[in-house]
């Protein structure tokens, strides 16, 4: 990130609510984003991240609420008086106008004097590696170089904020990949304050500052990948960020609870004794005992200090690096857990469906949550 969070933000929405007749599609969101922060607002299909980017650019006024851009009220401003560049998944270029008077397109309207244009435009080819397509038509470029065109055109006019709106999810896994890797380069290298939208969870580890998750129109969590991650407040962040075990517990404690009749150790939670719980930790944290006083995924037995139980190793997933292992046991009372395990691991454990094990769930890595009403 380039700038101090305890500046004045950049950008900051405040008390935004956007209602489509009866139905509310941001309740009361409040947010700061400072200049040069890149962030993303995560979430499901339809829970309102899409209409809060609308929002900012003006293209759906909310309902009520107030943002503020640079210090400068923007709530009831048109779209073309408001300060951003936007890029969209469909890409949204003209196809009758080439590349380089698409990426012009602002430019002309500002009436910028020609030289500047042609300046401006190479140099915005150049910068995302597109600098001898510019004659060429968007039908003529693949899907990435398009989107990078649509990028150049966002950029072109300088804005002090630009909005990305599921820019790669219309592009095949490889070269989502690498575009993902070289917008957040080019946003590092510019400064310019941007949010993206996204319904991928490895989209917004990657390459986002902060994350904003988003739930039925309201902020669930915001923070930086690994607090999102590995700090998750509530079951719903849990779950929808990473893979997670959960497992319905009761607590017993501040510190433990019981599946069944085996009580596990867990972080320090505030949870009512004697009330339903859920149980969670990720894959790879779970720990298989090994031989010579380390566990299997290299981490020594001493760092998993917490509930040791006896399993079966079931299914087992390849998923290249690692392989995912299905696990059950008497002590689990009849819940199944997910274990990810490295392939030197499985090799030195000789892992395989029917094998029984030893795991050890480390306790700083069991978080107990509250059970939802509908579960």
């Amino acid at each position: 990130m380039t700038s101090n969070q305890t500046a004045q933000p950049y950008l900051k929405i405040e008390h935004l609510t956007k209602r489509f007749g009866s139905f509310t599609a941001l309740n009361d969101v409040s947010l700061d984003i400072s200049e040069g922060e890149f962030v993303c607002f995560l979430g499901p299909s339809g829970c309102g991240k899409t209409t809060l980017l609308r929002a900012i650019a003006g293209l759906d006024i909310q309902t009520f609420g107030t943002l503020l851009q640079g210090g400068r009220d923007i709530s009831g401003l048109p779209a073309a008086e408001r300060d951003f560049g936007i890029v969209f998944q469909s890409y949204a270029l003209f196809p009758n106008l080439n590349v380089e008077k698409n990426v012009s397109y602002g430019l002309v309207n500002k009436k910028t004097p020609r030289a500047q244009i042609k300046t401006r435009v190479a140099e915005l080819l150049e910068l995302v590696g597109l600098p001898d397509q510019g004659r060429k038509y968007p039908a003529q470029l693949s899907g990435g170089q398009q989107q990078r065109v649509a990028l150049a055109r966002a950029l072109a006019t300088s804005p002090g904020l630009l909005l990305l709106d599921e820019p790669l999810s219309a592009l095949d896994a490889k070269v989502r990949t690498y575009l993902r890797h070289e917008i957040k380069h080019l946003q590092r290298r510019l400064g310019v304050t941007t949010i993206m939208v996204t319904h991928d969870q490895e989209e917004a580890l990657t390459m986002a500052d902060r994350i904003v998750l988003i739930n039925e129109g309201v902020i669930e969590q915001v923070g930086s990948p690994t607090q999102m991650y590995r700090e998750p407040r509530t079951l719903f962040v849990a779950d929808f960020i990473g893979a997670m075990n959960q497992l319905p517990c009761q607590i017993t404690s501040d510190r433990a609870v019981k599946i069944g009749n085996l009580e596990i150790a867990c972080r320090t939670h505030e949870l009512p004794i004697g009330s339903n719980g859920v149980l969670t930790i990720r894959p790879e944290d779970i720990v298989p005992r090994g031989l010579g006083g380390e566990g299997q995924n290299g981490r020594p037995d001493t760092a998993a200090a917490g509930a040791s139980i006896d399993v079966t190793v079931g299914e087992m997933e390849f998923l290249g690096s690692f392989w995912r292992a299905e696990l059950s046991g008497a002590s689990l009372a009849g819940n199944k857990l997910e274990a990810d395990v490295s392939i030197n691991a499985v090799q030195r454990m000789d892992l395989a469906p029917g094998k029984n094990i030893t795991i050890e769930l480390p306790v700083e890595r069991v978080t107990v949550f509250a059970k939802p009403a509908a579960l």
